[in-house]
């Protein structure tokens, strides 16, 4: 392997977010991992059409709701980095993976509030601390959030408040890891038409012209909107941004 070579580990890589994310980072002429939880045919298209423009890629399946299965996850990850790249780190972690869900308050389960706390916060801790040791020192972390931990959509308190674990882990992983000149932000999206919470916004024609009206833009995001951002955090021009919440939300709100 070169050592130009940059290699980026995105979680929920097969679609939506996730998969632009991937093919902007690729453009950038760095290496891809992804992750997939159910859908394998839709990870290894995005896969192959990363390997169509010249850089390698590779995908695993990880499901985050099962904490119990980190370390088999970490495992298979390592194989994979000394099998196809000679090498046992990376540069980039991008934790993506998640679901959605329009539940009001007075609905919300036990076992709702654990699904979501094991997809958006815990497995995003954990998986981290048992990464951090393969990120090459003056590598990345990114961590999504969402632009419901400043603004409130009515359904979205038990996910709203796991976004708001992940922007306060993300402040103090920042502390921690700078020390390997690591840099650890957030970015937290506005309304995205794709397919997350059953398409919720594409679906909904009503919707996403209300939520559009309501950005200094007028309109909802793409998931090419948020891809270039993370790419940008991962160049060496955005080496001095770290700990921050950056809003990519085309100004909702205001």
């Amino acid at each position: 392997m070169q050592d130009k070579t940059k290699i980026a580990l995105i979680t929920g890589g097969s679609r939506g977010l996730g998969k632009n994310m991937a093919l902007r980072l690729a453009e950038k002429g760095h290496d891809i991992i992804l992750t997939y939880h159910t859908q394998k045919a839709a990870a290894e298209a995005v896969v192959t059409a990363i390997e169509a423009a010249g850089r390698n890629a590779a995908a695993l399946q990880y499901d985050a709701s099962e904490i119990g299965g980190l370390d088999s996850f970490v495992v298979a990850l390592q194989q994979l980095l000394q099998r196809k790249w000679g090498c046992a780190a990376f540069d980039f972690l991008v934790n993506n993976a998640g679901i959605g869900a329009t539940i009001p308050f007075a609905q919300v389960t036990e076992a709702d509030f654990d699904r979501f706390s094991n997809i958006h916060f815990k497995s995003v801790y954990f998986l981290t601390q048992k990464c951090l040791p393969l990120i090459r020192d003056q590598g990345r972390i990114i961590n999504i959030s969402t632009g419901t931990t400043r603004f409130c959509v009515p359904g979205y308190s038990v996910y709203a408040s796991m976004k708001g674990a992940i922007e306060t882990f993300t402040r103090y992983l920042a502390k921690e890891a700078g020390v390997r000149g690591i840099t650890v932000n957030v970015v937290a999206p506005g309304p995205i038409e794709t397919d997350f919470n059953q398409a919720a916004i594409r679906s909904n024609p009503e919707r996403k012209a209300a939520m559009g009206a309501q950005t200094a833009l007028g309109r909802v995001g793409q998931a090419e909107d948020i891809g270039g951002v993370i790419a940008f955090l991962c160049s060496p021009e955005a080496g001095w941004i770290n700990a921050q919440r950056i809003e990519a939300s085309g100004g909702i709100n205001l």
